[in-house]
């Protein structure tokens, strides 16, 4: 199997010659547009020898639109307008991806990173205004995600259609036990986040379910999971060490599908400090537990940026040499 094959036979959950792996991280504002960024990515995926190229989108995250950048009142949200078709935020992530897919001809799998929108909701406005919002005024919140919903899907179509990325790594928060209850969430937050999900769906059969865990880390709680649980994909990466469940734990919750992570992604975690035989010790444990069928070698979200990326390329040996 070539890495392209590979990955496609896990996210199939078909059964593959060796785990498959693919870890990322964010790179720095300075590297964040142009043709830089494309440099950076598949330097990192050179380096690292990973199977699967996750590619970023940094420097464009939140939703610029003038309502948002401006929002002092929930009321404002009802008189939310479309993002042009043709927006520089649309237009240049699609760049982006098109021109990386170009110089790897194929070689692996890529995926996009893209988020819910009420993540993107609350990336442009902060955490503070979206519950204060959404508190106030929840229809208005709504009404506004179901217009990011509504343009991000002509972004997710262009990023397959046109860029030619086999799917999304979308990802999405605002679970955490601390925030809303199970059923506010499938109220307010899920018909935005699932008509993102399903168009991409429509396009392709490659779309990745990424279950952040960073805030409810930083919060020391975790995650209703629940909440997506019925979210369809092909395959689930999750927070492992917030969520403290292992591959078979997750598998088990989402009904035997696919399963990408395992490794702790902070900089407190085995991958940045452990020796070399520390980490392929640990990699051997988590193919031991995963099994070659559906299963992938990865983080429980970005990794440190400064990260060595001989510590990625450990585990990659690791998977490949059996040992």
């Amino acid at each position: 199997m070539n890495k392209r094959e590979r990955v496609l036979a896990m996210l199939h959950n078909e059964e593959t010659d060796y785990v498959p792996g693919c870890f990322w991280r964010h790179f720095i504002p300075e590297l964040e547009r142009g043709e830089d960024i494309v440099e950076a990515h598949l330097k990192f995926y050179r380096e690292t020898d990973i199977d699967l190229l996750k590619i970023s989108c940094d420097g464009f995250f939140g939703w610029p639109i003038k309502t948002l950048t401006e929002l002092e009142n929930p009321k404002e949200l009802y008189h939310m307008e479309h993002m042009a078709s043709d927006a520089p935020f649309i237009r240049e992530q699609i760049k982006r991806a098109k021109e990386i897919v170009r110089r790897l001809k194929g070689e692996c799998v890529t995926l996009y990173t893209t988020f819910c929108p009420m993540a993107l909701f609350r990336l442009q406005v902060g955490w503070d205004k979206m519950m204060e919002c959404i508190r106030k005024d929840p229809a208005a919140v709504m009404h506004a995600c179901d217009i990011i919903a509504q343009d991000e899907m002509l972004l997710v179509g262009g990023l397959i259609r046109e860029a030619g990325v086999d799917g999304i790594f979308y990802s999405v928060q605002n679970a955490e036990l601390t925030r809303f209850t199970v059923e506010e969430y499938h109220k307010w937050v899920e018909p935005g986040d699932r008509r993102v999900l399903e168009y991409a769906n429509s396009l392709g059969d490659c779309n990745v379910l990424h279950c952040c865990g960073w805030d409810a880390d930083e919060a020391g709680t975790c995650n209703h999971l629940e909440s997506w649980q019925e979210y369809p994909s092909a395959a689930v990466n999750w927070a492992a060490f917030v969520e403290k469940m292992d591959v078979s734990d997750i598998r088990k919750f989402f009904r035997g599908r696919p399963a990408w992570g395992g490794f702790d992604n902070r900089s407190c975690g085995l991958l940045y400090r452990g020796t070399e035989e520390e980490i392929k010790a640990e990699t051997r444990r988590l193919i031991a537990l995963g099994g070659k069928k559906g299963y992938m070698l990865g983080p429980d979200c970005s990794l440190p940026s400064d990260i060595g990326p001989e510590r990625i390329r450990w585990v990659m040996e690791a998977a490949r040499s059996g040992k």
